[in-house]
């Protein structure tokens, strides 16, 4: 593999940032020298990354998709297309239009790179498949084929808060973005995860298929889903509500965080507690059955020395010295 420089691409050629390329079936992998080996372990597993994608939308999307791979932060933002630069806390950015994805390749083997790998794979198949997606399904989809919902305890309960609390969102209201709080886009993620996983349970694969088809033929949303589910958006997010207090009940809030260290401490104790008095208990009771015995084994003791002694002031007969000298003889019936 030589070293190059993409004439092709405007901005490596501006900034003068030698690039290598590495391909795949439907993937070409342009990457700085230092990330060569990033490169190499991504190209072995990013054709498995689409076909889980594929899998869930029925649909793969058209053309090789190119993935620019630079270590580090400068070189990271040198390859971004123009007009395109990544917020300063992005490892990783879509541009679905361009079929072109940017990732920090440091970032890969970080705890949650795999993750934020998938995520914008998802952005880039949904910009590909179609243009009038809402936020809340790029990201459900997203938090679905990375398989974080199951993992997430503090998904779950941000659920279950938002749930007793009465906070969660409508989904219109999540179509063309996120709240800004902190707090909010917790329950707008955990709730979009939610809603995509329960449309899953309910419904085929074909129908998500159905639905890429009708928003790729440039129809509403809304439409292709009805169309897809033979059912309303609004039904299923009402039915969807109904079910929330039934998944995502109040009291698994107090199973966590600092309460469910509180509270198993004090199961821990309890347990002790009762334990000891068991034990307490148990050897009380040996030591009576012991005491017991022991007496027992004295009042035995003391009956058979108590008969030696009688039969020792017996007086002995002359029948009883002759029986002592006859020899032993069977019984005769």
């Amino acid at each position: 593999m030589s070293l190059f420089t993409l004439p092709l691409l405007a901005v490596l050629a501006a900034a003068q940032l030698p690039t290598a390329e590495l391909s795949t079936a439907r993937f070409r992998i342009v990457h700085t020298e230092r990330a060569a080996g990033a490169a190499q372990v991504l190209a072995g597993e990013i054709e498995q990354r689409r076909d889980e994608i594929q899998k869930l939308l029925g649909r793969d999307w058209d053309g090789v998709t190119e993935v620019r791979l630079g270590f580090g932060r400068e070189e990271f933002e040198a390859l971004a297309l123009p007009d395109g630069a990544p917020p300063s806390w992005a490892v990783a950015l879509a541009y679905p239009e361009a079929n072109v994805m940017l990732v920090e390749a440091h970032s890969l083997v970080k705890g949650d790179g795999q993750l934020t790998l998938r995520h914008e794979l998802v952005h880039i198949a949904l910009g590909r498949l179609g243009q009038q997606w809402p936020r809340w399904f790029h990201e459900g989809v997203a938090q679905q084929l990375i398989g974080e919902h199951r993992y997430s305890l503090d998904r779950y309960t941000t659920l279950a808060r938002a749930v007793a609390s009465d906070r969660i969102f409508k989904f219109d209201d999540l179509s063309r973005g996120f709240p800004d709080l902190p707090s909010d886009v917790e329950v707008a993620y955990a709730q979009s995860d939610a809603f995509v996983g329960f449309l899953l349970e309910r419904h085929p694969r074909a129908a998500f298929s159905g639905l890429v088809d009708g928003v790729g033929r440039g129809e509403s949303f809304e439409l292709a889903f009805a169309k897809a589910f033979h059912t309303s958006l609004n039904l299923e997010e009402r039915l969807f509500r109904q079910e929330l207090p039934g998944r995502y009940p109040f009291w698994s809030v107090l199973a966590t965080g600092t309460s469910m260290w509180v509270l198993l401490s004090g199961l821990v104790v309890l347990g002790w507690a009762r334990r000891r008095r068991a034990v307490k208990r148990l050897r009380a009771e040996q030591a009576a059955q012991e005491a017991a015995d022991d007496a027992a084994a004295r009042v035995l003791a003391a009956e058979e020395e108590r008969l030696r002694a009688e039969a020792a002031l017996l007086p002995r007969t002359s029948s009883d010295d002759e029986l002592e000298l006859l020899p032993d003889k069977p019984t005769i019936h």
